[in-house]
């Protein structure tokens, strides 16, 4: 009887391990949007705009566009004009165990500067990167005890930025790759003036324990592009382009395909092309997708062969076998699957471009 008891009891410890197991590995890609500013920070008025109503705009839109996306998980700073601390943005982070915090911004200059640019926490390399941090750390000025809540920082001192830069160092490699993804989005999709990816001092990013990413999206003193992220429009693409940029970035680290938002109205025409019966059709099954480029020997795939490699933006895709049918193709993917490539799916191709696969297809 005490054997009896004694296996069970170990049985069931093995069953909760195995439980545990399997909700950590379907836990969700936690993404915290954060609007800037917001309540008595307007953030900047370039052109008498409100820099605070223009991000809450682009973070709701791009949490919405997110959350129709399987496996991922939106976390707002706030959805309304309510104000915030630096601190308290980053406590939200920290409490929701996020995998990627974004905070959302507008830029402003004297001049009749433009262009999206995208920030990780780091050292300034110019007197521009320390200007713009300096003035979205100013808002600390609005706290009573800003002193004791921030540790003696002082926004207008340079030297106070090197304090920052140890408390997110584990996670820079992952910031500056979200980052990439972000700013290529919005030149490749957007034709936005291209301000790269840089570093600076934000105390926003400073207590966050996962990648985090500042994006400034434009100037709102620049007239024409202050006047197009104010527009429904405006919002509405930005919003995208940031959705689609975290999607890829999240295909970077679960080898998963990203062809597209769930939502998306505008698809990448020369990525996917409507089929038709005149040329030859062939079905590859995707196993992982990852920003390095990889030989494709066999080696280097768990022995799959032959394996090819498509490369789109920054990322890298990557395709095992060229199979006649969808059924074929098919029953190839069991043998993908139990080598450890459990997110693979099929794709089709014609004349060497990706097709969108139709029921028929996979009948015949």
């Amino acid at each position: 009887m005490r054997l009896i008891v004694f296996v069970f009891f170990f049985m069931s410890l093995a069953l909760v391990s195995l439980c545990k197991l399997y909700s950590q590995n379907n836990k969700p890609f936690t993404v915290v949007i954060d609007a800037g500013h917001g309540g008595k920070d307007s953030g900047n008025r370039g052109n008498s705009y409100y820099e605070k109503n223009i991000v809450l705009s682009i973070a709701m839109k791009t949490g919405e566009l997110l959350k129709k996306e399987k496996g991922v998980k939106v976390v707002y700073t706030r959805t309304s004009d309510r104000y915030i601390t630096l601190n308290g943005r980053a406590n939200i982070a920290n409490k929701a165990k996020a995998d990627l915090f974004v905070s959302i911004h507008c830029d402003a200059h004297n001049s009749n500067a433009y262009g999206a640019g995208t920030f990780v926490l780091g050292l300034h390399r110019n007197q521009d990167n320390f200007r713009i941090s300096q003035k979205e750390n100013s808002v600390i000025f609005l706290e009573d005890n800003y002193e004791q809540e921030y540790d003696g920082f002082d926004p207008n001192n340079p030297e106070s930025v090197i304090s920052l830069v140890l408390m997110q160092e584990d996670y820079l490699n992952q910031s500056i790759e979200a980052a990439n993804f972000i700013q290529q989005s919005f030149v490749k999709n957007l034709k936005r003036k291209n301000r790269t990816v840089k570093q600076a001092g934000f105390l926003v990013l400073r207590n966050t324990y996962m990648p985090s990413v500042l994006v400034e999206t434009g100037f709102l003193t620049n007239a024409k592009e202050g006047a197009y992220l104010n527009s429904k429009r405006g919002q509405s693409e930005m919003s995208r382009a940031i959705a689609k940029a975290i999607m890829e970035y999240k295909s970077s680290l679960d080898g998963t395909l990203f062809s597209g938002l769930v939502m998306d109205d505008t698809p990448e025409q020369d990525a996917v092309t409507s089929p038709s019966s005149s040329s030859t059709m062939i079905y590859r099954i995707q196993i992982s997708a990852s920003t390095k480029k990889i030989e494709t020997v066999s080696y280097n795939f768990k022995g799959l062969s032959p394996v090819t490699r498509i490369q789109k933006g920054s990322l890298y895709r990557y395709y095992y076998g060229n199979f006649s049918s969808f059924r074929d193709a098919k029953s190839a993917i069991k043998n993908v699957i139990t080598k450890g490539y459990k997110g693979a799916y099929i794709k089709a191709f014609k004349n060497g471009l990706e097709v969108s696969i139709t029921p028929e297809m996979k009948s015949n």
